[in-house]
């Protein structure tokens, strides 16, 4: 079967959610073989043994983490020109996405991003599906020239485990001056706040304008908590200075595929459909009725987020006690 290269997504040698995805979706194209970068592959191991890598490449050169992602594409296209694969998959992140756009033209490959699901076509090459144009379309595509190339987004598919016993090869790569100009000089732990991180969350509760206040975040905070997700705001929030823009859900914010999005007091612009238009399912609470955001909801609630909101925390904790 053809070889399919997966970049892993990892901090430290704790493997993302994201990285058991992708190896799903590779076992559908061929057999997957991981690139892992950097320290912590030890600690790595058993994920990627659990989700059917057949190979793993080591890249232990410091200079890949030392520096930003043009190390990390130039060590990628000399692999891939070393192995041949039938694709290449990477995380639909911003880092993600800045690799495969460097390693497309380092290939002279073509390349499809945010993909929500890849199968194999009729000659076994990857066909993608997107939605584009704030969810009013979904289109197929395949790549056509050099290797095909695919960043997917997190929840495309459901982690299967597949056990093997992959075999491991230090891959010696040379980078060069020109891809060092960047170099990285300190690195901060984020604050944890408990919960999922927003792009990989399989349940998302988000506020906006209709929050009204940055203390009333807590009604989504306590939403969120209560069924064990993440929480998101609108553009209108972030803006407004009641949520951090880390969490900003929209073209200009983190785009995400949850299989449940819960739109407390947001219209829904165009702006942040586009950041979670792929959401598999989408329950709304809104006391205008003609909001846009009704329009793509699967659940609704016309009444006011202050009242419904806490109801339904309350509804869910008696349930899970």
């Amino acid at each position: 079967m053809s070889e399919i290269l997966v970049l892993v997504d990892h901090v430290d040698g704790v493997v993302r959610k994201t990285t058991t995805e992708l190896l799903t979706i590779a076992r559908r194209l061929g057999e997957p073989s991981a690139v892992f970068v950097g320290s912590g592959y030890e600690q790595a191991k058993d994920t990627l043994v659990a989700f059917g890598a057949q190979k793993v490449y080591l890249l232990e050169e410091p200079e890949l983490t030392e520096h930003l992602v043009a190390p990390k594409a130039e060590a990628l296209a000399q692999l891939a020109e070393r192995c041949q694969p039938a694709a290449i998959l990477l995380t639909s992140s911003p880092e993600g996405k800045e690799i495969a756009g460097r390693l497309a033209i380092k290939l002279s490959s073509g390349l499809v991003t945010d993909v929500v699901d890849v199968v194999p076509g009729p000659d076994g090459s990857p066909v993608t599906t997107q939605s584009v144009f704030a969810g009013n379309y979904t289109v197929q595509a395949r790549v056509t020239r050099g290797t095909p190339i695919l960043t997917v987004k997190p929840n495309a598919a459901t982690p299967e485990t597949a056990p093997a016993q992959p075999v491991e090869e230090k891959a010696a790569v040379t980078i060069s001056d020109a891809a060092k100009a960047a170099r990285i000089v300190e690195r901060a732990p984020r604050t944890q706040t408990g919960r999922p991180e927003l792009t990989e969350a399989a349940i998302v509760v988000s506020g906006g304008r209709g929050v009204g206040s940055a203390d009333s975040f807590a009604l989504i905070e306590g939403l969120a908590d209560a069924l064990g997700g993440a929480v998101g705001a609108s553009r209108a929030a972030v803006d407004s200075g009641w949520y951090p823009h880390a969490y900003q859900v929209g073209q200009t914010g983190k785009t995400v595929s949850p299989q449940l999005y819960v739109a407390a007091g947001i219209s829904g612009a165009i702006q942040h459909r586009a950041g979670m238009q792929t959401s598999k399912t989408i329950a709304v609470v809104n006391k205008d009725p003609e909001a846009p955001i009704f329009e793509m909801a699967d659940f609704g609630v016309v009444g006011d987020l202050h009242k419904v909101v806490p109801q339904a925390t309350e509804e869910i904790n008696q349930r899970k006690g």
